[in-house]
């Protein structure tokens, strides 16, 4: 694990540079080693939005506006947690599962139950802003065989010593938690690769929707709501365009079903022509080029 980490933080960061890190280290997971399945490459990530709701207000995220994103409480079901781990399975899955999506995630009661089931077949990262963490909930994720425990750190940099108390106590691998800084202004955008959520979110220095045009989000990933539902990407964050429901198709279903195949087509030529994509001014090229190369040659 310490190939693809960057725990051990000091004080003084660059924002920029962690960014930077999460991202080389998120492409050694999503593009290398595709598998294919009747055919098709199969996706390499794979986010979960456990639960609806998050005991923090973000001003870069939606959750900050309650007329936009507010906390349902509603939240994903072990019956649900269980047909994805049998759909994986049976096409041979062996990307990774990140649980975060609109939530946060260790809100979740199940959090044991669901990464231990879906740690059997795949990698597990948890992202979690931490303020529900303890010692012995972090021995439990890695008892559960999670892979990763990522936590974002939005107070400051006395947060830090914290969480390698905890990691102490825990007697977990210190290169099983990364610490992420999160804790910077508007200047810096937050800490954060900013976008605007799909026109949801206005605040900081955001980019026009035209700066960006081709996409490799449908490529190699996409996300699957509480319910069920599931989405093209995490910027979706107004849910206007599910791809399927995996309650009732196979996710193998969904991935190649003719919903998926339009936007995948579409944002492969650089069409960002239907929302949500039209309202996005996502960067959606800094991961999945090589599942990108596999799908335009299939659909020359």
């Amino acid at each position: 694990m310490k190939k693809i980490g960057h725990n051990k933080p000091p004080i003084s960061l660059d924002p920029k540079e962690t960014i930077k890190k999460n991202i080389n280290r998120r492409k050694l997971i999503v593009d290398d080693g595709i598998k294919h399945y009747d055919g098709l490459p199969l996706p390499t990530w794979i986010e979960l939005s456990l639960i609806d709701v998050c005991n923090r207000t973000c001003s870069f995220c939606p959750k900050a506006d309650e007329s936009i994103a507010p906390d349902t409480y509603m939240k994903m079901s072990r019956k649900l947690i269980d047909k994805l781990h049998n759909d994986l399975k049976k096409i041979g899955y062996n990307g990774s599962i990140a649980l975060c999506g609109y939530g946060e995630p260790l809100l979740h009661k199940d959090i044991e139950y669901i990464t231990q089931k879906l740690s059997k077949v795949s990698n597990v990262e948890v992202v979690t802003n931490g303020d529900v963490l303890n010692s012995k909930m972090l021995k439990k994720l890695y008892d559960a065989k999670a892979g990763r425990c990522l936590i974002s750190m939005y107070d400051g940099p006395e947060q830090i010593e914290k969480f390698k108390k905890i990691i102490k106590i825990s007697k977990v691998p210190e290169d099983f938690v990364i610490l992420r800084d999160r804790w910077y202004d508007d200047s810096q955008n937050f800490g954060v690769k900013l976008t605007n959520r799909t026109g949801t979110v206005k605040i900081g220095n955001q980019l026009d929707n035209s700066v960006h045009g081709i996409c490799y989000y449908p490529t190699y990933q996409f996300l699957i709501d509480w319910n069920g539902d599931v989405f093209l990407c995490p910027q979706d964050w107004q849910r206007r365009r599910a791809m399927g429901n995996m309650m009732q198709e196979s996710i193998i279903e969904i991935w190649k079903g003719n919903s998926m195949t339009k936007f995948r087509k579409n944002l492969l030529n650089g069409k960002r022509c239907e929302k949500p994509c039209s309202d996005c001014n996502a960067d959606g090229t800094l991961l999945g080029q090589n599942h990108a190369k596999i799908w335009r040659h299939l659909y020359k």
